[in-house]
């Protein structure tokens, strides 16, 4: 008998564990049955029943309430009224003018402000991410009365215009135009538009901005060939959401705006409590909602619902 003969065969022992098949369970080569695997109780679901609780109560319940006044009080013809008003299809024109102009305005300027947040260094993106936010902390009427005082016949700016400058004998008409609104609105809103863009910018790998450069690419065109194609979800995620805060706002149009553009919110307001038509300005107020809803399921199909609502942005690397 030869020496290879008397080498025992340990890859043919039987293996306590797995048996000589080498598969747990095995138990000679006969396989185990299948567990039965029950999905976990997700306990954590319960801690947002209180939250999802109150936003049915404050929102979806009100919205039905409103929904049922508008075919009700007195009748479906609220909806025919409105669509054959004159008066209402030039304010939906003047809203969304006046909402297209802000939500470019707020792109425009938010985009470098945007772009210096995410490229400084620690102390100066604190300093600006701090004065950006000085528009959520400070109250809504607070600013647009500032602005009064700032745009009306004796304030800051005419005095700059008629006192120290003299281009103006006379004062300039600022307060009470669409010019004061789109400002106040501009004000308002452009946070928004900031914050969106400025999580996306962060999300871009700064290798690829170096990588570019790298290549011999000049600022410049990295900017329009790499950062500026890849910051565009967050500048349509950002223009959205201004877009349709800025369908329905009341109180900057109402305080900064004159009698000769009555915005929808304006028009809502108006039919409840001058013309005493709660049916019409319910009506008003569905037609507004679906209008919202319609953008951003268009927007949602481009750039995600998530992203919009601020849900999932990207993360620096």
């Amino acid at each position: 008998m030869s020496a290879l003969s008397q080498i025992p065969a340990r890859g043919l022992e039987r293996d306590p564990v797995t048996g000589p098949g080498g598969r747990a369970g095995d138990g000679g080569g006969t396989p185990a049955p299948a567990r039965r695997r029950f999905p976990r109780p997700d306990y954590w679901s319960g801690v947002g029943l209180p939250g999802l609780l109150f936003v049915i109560a404050a929102f979806a319940v009100p919205m039905v309430v409103v929904v049922v006044k508008s075919l009700t009080d007195p009748s479906p013809e609220n909806y025919a009224a409105i669509f054959s008003s004159a008066v209402y299809q030039r304010s939906v024109w003047d809203t969304l003018r006046m909402a297209l102009v802000v939500t470019g305005l707020c792109l425009l300027i938010g985009y470098p402000y945007a772009y210096a947040m995410a490229r400084s260094g620690r102390a100066m993106r604190t300093f600006l991410t701090v004065a950006l936010m000085l528009a959520f902390w400070t109250s809504l009427l607070v600013r647009t009365y500032a602005w009064q005082i700032i745009l009306n016949d004796t304030g800051i700016v005419n005095t700059v215009l008629r006192e120290w400058l003299g281009l103006v004998s006379e004062p300039v008409r600022l307060i009470r135009t669409p010019f004061a609104v789109y400002i106040g609105m501009v004000h308002v809103l452009m946070p928004y538009a900031v914050l969106a863009l400025f999580a996306q910018l962060r999300s871009i790998d700064p290798d690829v901005e170096r990588a570019a450069r790298g290549m011999g690419a000049r600022p410049w065109r990295v900017f329009a060939r790499v950062t500026l194609p890849l910051s565009l979800p967050g500048a349509v995620a950002g223009g959205v959401l201004v877009f349709v805060l800025a369908l329905g706002f009341y109180i900057t149009p109402q305080l900064l705006g004159g009698a000769r553009q009555i915005y929808v919110g304006q028009a809502i307001m108006q039919q409840i409590e001058q013309f005493l038509k709660p049916g019409v300005g319910a009506a008003m107020a569905v037609l507004l909602f679906a209008a919202v809803l319609a953008v951003l399921a268009v927007a949602a199909r481009f750039v995600g619902l998530g992203r919009i609502l601020g849900v999932g942005m990207g993360r620096r690397r």
